[in-house]
């Protein structure tokens, strides 16, 4: 899987990028067709704490899973992210086997 990176505002320290490959990469268990992925980080300055977003776009042939998450660290943001991206994945999945079962 391409994982590629994008930090806008900012520059993203290696270790944020190892983290949140890992965590990408652990989505291959609920679906080993994901092809690449895309993830754009953001500092939202609103009031007086800049807010972390993060934004994934995964690509399987056929469809595009998309998260944005906002949070207090890029860390907690990922998290929430790859948490949403997980449950679509599933229900993608859940789906295709419920069509599969009524043809």
């Amino acid at each position: 899987m391409n994982i590629t990176f994008q930090s806008l505002h900012f520059t993203a320290d290696q270790k944020l990028k190892d983290y949140i490959t890992a965590k990408i990469e652990k989505l291959q268990k609920f679906n080993e067709l994901i092809m690449d992925a895309k993830v754009t980080m953001k500092l939202e300055n609103s009031g007086q704490v800049k807010d972390k977003i993060v934004e994934i776009v995964i690509h399987i042939p056929g469809e595009t899973f998309i998260c944005v998450e906002e949070s207090k660290t890029f860390e907690s943001s990922a998290d929430k992210a790859v948490d949403a991206l997980k449950r679509q994945i599933k229900r993608h999945k859940e789906k295709k086997l419920v069509r599969k079962r009524s043809h």
